[in-house]
């Protein structure tokens, strides 16, 4: 069985959320194993993230789905402790050739999202990792990419609570994301 790992900072409860749609997403495929893993700031002394189980988790896995809010236009700092520890796979090539995506959630339609995505992108791309993108068209306000993302799932969520907030069509990014990544490994490791 081909496993799937979503691993995810979230601050207040907004990305959880979404972690929770891309999970559902990727367990909608037959034959895949989901872990969600969630990152915890008391993983974090003196600056460096270590969580060995975790990490472990992530070297078993077939695809690697990152998920963090955008804080200040970029991933929260927990997430970046996590990235900047993900080094180590960089260095030993350990990564090479899993699957990677990643997802989102902030305050404004925009909330520079983008940038977030593409720390996520160019963390996969040092190493060696192969990026599924988001499938669906945009335009339909209720649809699965409202915010007209191709890069990875996006959610907006202000200081509703997470049970409001992102919405269900940003939640259903969050489905079809899991699950064109869950598909796509499938396909990869034929």
């Amino acid at each position: 069985m081909k496993t799937v790992s979503i691993v995810y900072f979230s601050g207040g409860g907004h990305t959880t959320k979404m972690a929770e749609a891309v999970v559902a997403g990727a367990r909608s495929v037959v034959g895949i194993n989901v872990n969600l893993l969630a990152i915890s700031g008391d993983d974090i002394t003196k600056g460096r993230y270590v969580n060995d189980a975790l990490f472990a988790q992530l070297d078993a896995s077939d695809a690697i789905i990152l998920g963090s809010p955008t804080y200040m236009g970029d991933v929260a700092g927990q997430m970046k402790c996590f990235l900047d520890a993900g080094g180590s796979r960089w260095y030993s090539r350990g990564w090479v050739d899993k699957l990677a995506a990643g997802f989102t959630v902030s305050g404004g339609p925009s909330g520079d999202k983008l940038h977030t995505l593409q720390t996520f992108f160019i963390f996969a791309m040092q190493c060696g990792m192969v990026w599924v993108s988001h499938n669906e068209m945009p335009g339909d306000p209720n649809g699965k990419n409202r915010l007209s993302s191709y890069s990875g799932a996006m959610g907006q969520a202000g200081q509703e609570a997470p049970d409001v907030a992102p919405n269900a069509a940003d939640k259903s990014a969050g489905v079809a994301l899991g699950a064109r990544v869950a598909a796509a490994v499938l396909r990869w490791n034929r």
